[in-house]
Protein backbone atom coordinates (compact mmCIF):
# COMPACT_ATOMS: atom_id res chain seq x y z
CA UNK A 1 0.00 0.00 0.00
CA UNK A 2 2.94 2.72 0.99
CA UNK A 3 4.72 1.40 -2.25
CA UNK A 4 1.01 2.35 -4.51
CA UNK A 5 0.44 5.70 -2.61
CA UNK A 6 4.50 7.05 -3.34
CA UNK A 7 3.59 6.04 -7.12
CA UNK A 8 0.66 7.58 -7.08
CA UNK A 9 2.02 10.82 -5.63
CA UNK A 10 4.61 10.64 -8.14
CA UNK A 11 2.23 10.31 -10.79
CA UNK A 12 0.58 13.42 -9.17
CA UNK A 13 3.32 15.61 -9.57
CA UNK A 14 3.34 18.85 -11.74
CA UNK A 15 5.75 19.12 -14.25
CA UNK A 16 6.07 19.72 -17.93
CA UNK A 17 4.50 17.77 -20.50
CA UNK A 18 6.50 16.26 -23.93
CA UNK A 19 4.54 19.19 -26.23
CA UNK A 20 6.23 21.94 -23.76
CA UNK A 21 9.34 20.23 -23.07
CA UNK A 22 9.78 20.46 -26.74
CA UNK A 23 8.71 23.74 -27.24
CA UNK A 24 10.97 24.73 -24.13
CA UNK A 25 14.21 23.19 -25.90
CA UNK A 26 13.35 24.86 -28.95
CA UNK A 27 12.95 28.47 -28.01
CA UNK A 28 16.12 27.68 -25.79
CA UNK A 29 18.59 26.45 -28.97
CA UNK A 30 16.84 29.07 -30.64
CA UNK A 31 17.37 32.42 -28.83
CA UNK A 32 20.94 32.82 -28.88
CA UNK A 33 20.42 33.09 -32.81
CA UNK A 34 16.83 35.28 -32.13
CA UNK A 35 18.70 37.60 -30.28
CA UNK A 36 21.88 37.73 -32.08
CA UNK A 37 19.55 38.65 -35.20
CA UNK A 38 17.69 41.88 -33.07
CA UNK A 39 20.38 43.24 -31.81
CA UNK A 40 23.19 42.90 -34.66
CA UNK A 41 21.03 42.62 -37.51
CA UNK A 42 17.59 44.69 -36.99
CA UNK A 43 18.42 46.85 -34.85
CA UNK A 44 21.89 48.06 -36.73
CA UNK A 45 19.56 48.25 -40.17
CA UNK A 46 16.64 50.64 -38.38
CA UNK A 47 19.30 52.78 -37.16
CA UNK A 48 21.54 53.04 -40.50
CA UNK A 49 18.41 53.92 -41.79
CA UNK A 50 17.60 56.89 -39.97
CA UNK A 51 21.25 58.11 -40.48
CA UNK A 52 20.31 57.65 -44.02
CA UNK A 53 18.32 61.31 -43.69
CA UNK A 54 21.07 63.11 -41.63
CA UNK A 55 24.45 64.90 -42.00
CA UNK A 56 26.47 62.58 -39.65
CA UNK A 57 29.77 62.17 -40.71
CA UNK A 58 30.59 59.18 -38.51
CA UNK A 59 32.25 61.05 -35.66
CA UNK A 60 30.40 64.47 -34.42
CA UNK A 61 26.71 63.68 -33.14
CA UNK A 62 26.69 67.40 -32.23
CA UNK A 63 26.44 68.54 -35.66
CA UNK A 64 24.11 65.80 -36.53
CA UNK A 65 21.10 67.93 -38.74
CA UNK A 66 17.86 65.96 -40.24
CA UNK A 67 18.43 66.33 -44.03
CA UNK A 68 14.57 65.05 -44.82
CA UNK A 69 15.54 63.09 -48.64
CA UNK A 70 18.61 64.93 -49.86
CA UNK A 71 20.42 62.49 -49.56
CA UNK A 72 18.27 60.45 -51.47
CA UNK A 73 17.98 62.97 -54.11
CA UNK A 74 21.91 63.96 -54.30
CA UNK A 75 22.17 59.83 -54.98
CA UNK A 76 19.96 60.11 -57.92
CA UNK A 77 22.46 63.26 -59.46
CA UNK A 78 25.80 62.47 -58.55
CA UNK A 79 27.89 61.76 -61.98
CA UNK A 80 30.18 59.59 -59.73
CA UNK A 81 27.03 57.18 -58.74
CA UNK A 82 25.90 57.03 -61.94
CA UNK A 83 29.51 55.99 -63.18
CA UNK A 84 29.69 53.35 -60.53
CA UNK A 85 26.30 51.91 -61.72
CA UNK A 86 27.86 51.55 -65.25
CA UNK A 87 31.47 50.06 -64.55
CA UNK A 88 29.06 47.55 -62.01
CA UNK A 89 26.19 46.72 -64.79
CA UNK A 90 29.69 46.11 -66.96
CA UNK A 91 31.42 44.27 -64.40
CA UNK A 92 27.99 42.15 -64.54
CA UNK A 93 27.59 41.42 -67.81
CA UNK A 94 31.57 40.66 -67.97
CA UNK A 95 31.96 38.09 -65.05
CA UNK A 96 28.20 36.27 -64.19
CA UNK A 97 27.37 34.69 -67.58
CA UNK A 98 31.15 33.62 -67.61
CA UNK A 99 31.20 32.07 -64.24
CA UNK A 100 27.84 30.35 -64.49
CA UNK A 101 29.00 28.99 -67.89
CA UNK A 102 32.31 27.70 -67.15
CA UNK A 103 31.49 26.55 -63.87
CA UNK A 104 28.90 24.73 -64.92
CA UNK A 105 31.03 23.13 -68.11
CA UNK A 106 32.98 21.62 -65.28
CA UNK A 107 30.65 19.96 -63.09
CA UNK A 108 29.62 18.05 -66.79
CA UNK A 109 32.82 16.99 -67.05
CA UNK A 110 33.47 16.01 -63.87
CA UNK A 111 30.35 14.21 -63.59
CA UNK A 112 31.75 11.79 -66.05
CA UNK A 113 33.21 8.43 -65.03
CA UNK A 114 36.68 9.67 -65.72
CA UNK A 115 39.73 7.97 -64.04
CA UNK A 116 40.78 10.29 -61.15
CA UNK A 117 37.70 12.40 -60.92
CA UNK A 118 38.10 12.87 -57.43
CA UNK A 119 41.49 14.23 -57.81
CA UNK A 120 40.07 16.55 -60.36
CA UNK A 121 37.23 17.46 -58.17
CA UNK A 122 39.26 18.44 -55.49
CA UNK A 123 41.89 20.46 -57.38
CA UNK A 124 39.72 22.83 -58.92
CA UNK A 125 37.80 23.33 -55.87
CA UNK A 126 41.09 24.07 -54.01
CA UNK A 127 41.08 28.12 -55.33
CA UNK A 128 37.97 28.67 -53.76
CA UNK A 129 39.45 28.30 -50.13
CA UNK A 130 42.44 30.41 -51.13
CA UNK A 131 42.10 33.64 -49.11
CA UNK A 132 41.75 36.90 -51.51
CA UNK A 133 44.45 38.85 -50.64
CA UNK A 134 46.33 35.70 -51.72
CA UNK A 135 44.48 34.87 -54.39
CA UNK A 136 45.26 38.74 -55.50
CA UNK A 137 49.08 38.33 -54.64
CA UNK A 138 49.55 35.16 -56.48
CA UNK A 139 47.62 37.24 -59.64
CA UNK A 140 49.82 40.44 -59.51
CA UNK A 141 52.90 38.29 -59.73
CA UNK A 142 50.85 37.12 -62.74
CA UNK A 143 49.71 40.17 -64.31
CA UNK A 144 52.37 42.66 -62.89
CA UNK A 145 53.11 45.43 -65.98
CA UNK A 146 56.51 45.43 -65.18
CA UNK A 147 57.78 41.67 -63.69
CA UNK A 148 54.59 39.78 -64.57
CA UNK A 149 55.22 36.23 -65.63
CA UNK A 150 52.31 37.14 -68.26
CA UNK A 151 54.23 39.57 -69.95
CA UNK A 152 57.34 38.21 -69.84
CA UNK A 153 55.94 35.14 -71.72
CA UNK A 154 55.05 37.71 -74.05
CA UNK A 155 58.12 39.98 -74.49
CA UNK A 156 59.39 36.59 -75.61
CA UNK A 157 57.52 36.94 -78.92
CA UNK A 158 57.44 40.95 -78.77
CA UNK A 159 60.49 41.82 -76.45
CA UNK A 160 59.83 45.15 -74.10
CA UNK A 161 55.88 44.24 -73.50
CA UNK A 162 54.82 45.97 -70.49
CA UNK A 163 51.17 45.54 -70.85
CA UNK A 164 49.23 47.00 -67.78
CA UNK A 165 46.56 44.06 -66.87
CA UNK A 166 46.15 45.44 -63.49
CA UNK A 167 45.74 48.97 -64.31
CA UNK A 168 44.84 49.54 -68.10
CA UNK A 169 42.17 46.16 -67.94
CA UNK A 170 41.34 46.39 -64.45
CA UNK A 171 37.87 45.16 -65.37
CA UNK A 172 38.73 42.14 -67.11
CA UNK A 173 42.05 41.29 -64.90
CA UNK A 174 39.40 41.45 -61.25
CA UNK A 175 37.04 39.26 -63.53
CA UNK A 176 39.74 36.86 -63.93
CA UNK A 177 41.10 36.61 -60.20
CA UNK A 178 37.47 36.88 -59.27
CA UNK A 179 35.99 33.57 -61.20
CA UNK A 180 39.43 31.85 -60.37
CA UNK A 181 38.41 31.88 -56.73
CA UNK A 182 34.79 31.12 -57.23
CA UNK A 183 34.52 28.25 -60.08
CA UNK A 184 34.94 25.45 -57.55
CA UNK A 185 31.77 26.60 -55.54
CA UNK A 186 29.93 27.30 -58.30
CA UNK A 187 31.14 23.72 -60.03
CA UNK A 188 30.22 22.11 -56.64
CA UNK A 189 26.84 23.84 -56.46
CA UNK A 190 25.66 22.34 -60.15
CA UNK A 191 27.49 19.10 -59.73
CA UNK A 192 24.95 18.59 -56.74
CA UNK A 193 22.34 19.25 -59.13
CA UNK A 194 23.59 16.73 -61.85
CA UNK A 195 23.71 13.89 -59.49
CA UNK A 196 20.17 14.40 -58.62
CA UNK A 197 19.28 13.79 -62.31
CA UNK A 198 17.34 10.34 -61.82
CA UNK A 199 20.38 7.88 -64.59
CA UNK A 200 16.82 5.90 -65.54
CA UNK A 201 15.75 9.34 -67.55
CA UNK A 202 19.36 9.68 -69.28
CA UNK A 203 18.98 5.89 -69.72
CA UNK A 204 15.83 6.17 -71.39
CA UNK A 205 16.82 9.18 -74.04
CA UNK A 206 19.56 7.06 -75.15
CA UNK A 207 17.56 3.69 -75.91
CA UNK A 208 15.48 6.36 -77.60
CA UNK A 209 18.20 7.14 -79.99
CA UNK A 210 19.07 10.79 -78.55
CA UNK A 211 22.55 11.71 -78.68
CA UNK A 212 24.78 13.97 -76.34
CA UNK A 213 23.12 17.34 -77.42
CA UNK A 214 19.99 16.03 -77.13
CA UNK A 215 20.39 14.51 -73.83
CA UNK A 216 21.90 17.78 -72.34
CA UNK A 217 19.32 20.04 -74.03
CA UNK A 218 15.65 18.55 -73.73
CA UNK A 219 16.35 16.67 -70.25
CA UNK A 220 19.88 17.62 -68.59
CA UNK A 221 19.01 21.31 -68.88
CA UNK A 222 15.51 21.54 -67.99
CA UNK A 223 15.94 19.61 -64.48
CA UNK A 224 18.43 21.78 -63.96
CA UNK A 225 16.70 25.11 -63.96
CA UNK A 226 16.23 25.14 -60.45
CA UNK A 227 19.89 24.88 -59.80
CA UNK A 228 20.78 27.26 -62.47
CA UNK A 229 17.82 29.78 -61.03
CA UNK A 230 19.58 29.37 -57.56
CA UNK A 231 22.91 30.39 -58.88
CA UNK A 232 22.00 33.56 -60.81
CA UNK A 233 20.26 34.70 -57.80
CA UNK A 234 23.13 33.75 -55.87
CA UNK A 235 25.74 35.47 -58.19
CA UNK A 236 23.76 38.52 -58.66
CA UNK A 237 23.76 39.29 -55.35
CA UNK A 238 27.17 38.61 -54.81
CA UNK A 239 28.49 40.13 -58.15
CA UNK A 240 26.39 43.42 -56.91
CA UNK A 241 27.94 42.98 -53.59
CA UNK A 242 31.96 43.00 -54.80
CA UNK A 243 34.01 45.49 -52.99
CA UNK A 244 37.12 43.04 -51.22
CA UNK A 245 38.85 42.31 -54.50
CA UNK A 246 38.66 45.87 -56.19
CA UNK A 247 40.41 47.39 -53.11
CA UNK A 248 43.14 44.54 -52.75
CA UNK A 249 43.54 45.38 -56.36
CA UNK A 250 44.65 49.11 -55.14
CA UNK A 251 47.78 48.13 -54.26
CA UNK A 252 49.12 48.69 -51.33
CA UNK A 253 52.78 50.06 -51.24
CA UNK A 254 55.35 48.98 -48.41
CA UNK A 255 54.94 52.30 -46.30
CA UNK A 256 51.18 51.03 -45.79
CA UNK A 257 49.65 53.83 -48.34
CA UNK A 258 46.63 52.37 -50.09
CA UNK A 259 45.96 52.90 -53.68
CA UNK A 260 43.20 54.39 -55.34
CA UNK A 261 41.28 51.42 -57.24
CA UNK A 262 41.43 52.17 -60.86
CA UNK A 263 38.57 53.90 -62.48
CA UNK A 264 37.16 50.92 -64.18
CA UNK A 265 36.32 49.01 -61.45
CA UNK A 266 35.06 51.49 -59.07
CA UNK A 267 31.87 49.14 -58.36
CA UNK A 268 28.96 50.71 -56.70
CA UNK A 269 29.97 49.43 -53.14
CA UNK A 270 33.62 50.90 -53.94
CA UNK A 271 31.74 54.02 -54.28
CA UNK A 272 30.06 53.65 -51.18
CA UNK A 273 33.22 52.93 -49.45
CA UNK A 274 34.78 55.88 -50.47
CA UNK A 275 31.72 57.82 -49.53
CA UNK A 276 31.74 56.85 -45.77
CA UNK A 277 35.73 55.84 -45.46
CA UNK A 278 37.50 58.52 -47.38
CA UNK A 279 34.95 61.62 -47.46
CA UNK A 280 33.22 60.65 -43.84
CA UNK A 281 29.64 61.08 -45.24
CA UNK A 282 28.43 58.37 -43.40
CA UNK A 283 24.78 59.47 -43.93
CA UNK A 284 24.86 59.69 -47.35
CA UNK A 285 26.64 56.46 -47.00
CA UNK A 286 23.37 54.51 -45.82
CA UNK A 287 21.47 56.36 -48.51
CA UNK A 288 23.47 54.90 -51.01
CA UNK A 289 23.28 51.67 -49.49
CA UNK A 290 19.41 51.50 -48.64
CA UNK A 291 18.97 52.46 -52.61
CA UNK A 292 21.09 49.72 -53.01
CA UNK A 293 19.47 47.40 -51.06
CA UNK A 294 15.99 48.51 -52.82
CA UNK A 295 17.16 47.67 -55.79
CA UNK A 296 18.79 44.17 -55.38
CA UNK A 297 14.89 43.54 -53.97
CA UNK A 298 13.18 44.51 -56.95
CA UNK A 299 15.42 42.79 -59.21
CA UNK A 300 15.39 39.63 -57.21
CA UNK A 301 11.85 40.09 -57.13
CA UNK A 302 11.65 40.05 -61.03
CA UNK A 303 13.83 36.91 -61.26
CA UNK A 304 11.11 35.20 -58.99
CA UNK A 305 8.63 36.39 -61.71
CA UNK A 306 10.55 34.95 -64.47
CA UNK A 307 11.07 31.91 -63.01
CA UNK A 308 7.58 30.63 -64.18
CA UNK A 309 8.39 31.08 -67.62
CA UNK A 310 11.94 28.92 -67.58
CA UNK A 311 12.53 27.05 -64.61
CA UNK A 312 10.95 23.88 -64.38
CA UNK A 313 9.86 22.39 -60.88
CA UNK A 314 7.56 19.53 -62.11
CA UNK A 315 4.55 21.24 -60.97
CA UNK A 316 1.32 21.45 -62.90
CA UNK A 317 1.29 24.41 -65.72
CA UNK A 318 -1.50 26.04 -63.79
CA UNK A 319 -0.19 26.14 -60.57
CA UNK A 320 2.81 28.21 -61.48
CA UNK A 321 0.96 30.89 -62.94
Amino acid sequence: MLVRHSVKIRKNRPGLNRSQRTNLAFYGFITPWLLGFIFLTVIPLLISLALSFTNYDGLNWGSLRFMAFNNYTRAFTNEQVGHSLQRTSLWLALYLPMWMVISFGLALLLHQNLKGRGFYRTLYYLPSIVPASAAVIVWRTILDKNTGLLNGLISLFRPGTAIGWMNDYALQSMSVVVMWTSLGAGMIIFLAGLQNIPDELIEAARIDGAGGWETLRYITLPLMTPVIFFQLIQGLVAAFQQLTFPLLIAYVSRSGAIGVPPSSIVLYMVNVFQEIMTNQRYGYGMALLWLFFIGIVILTALLFWSQKFWVFTGAPEEERV
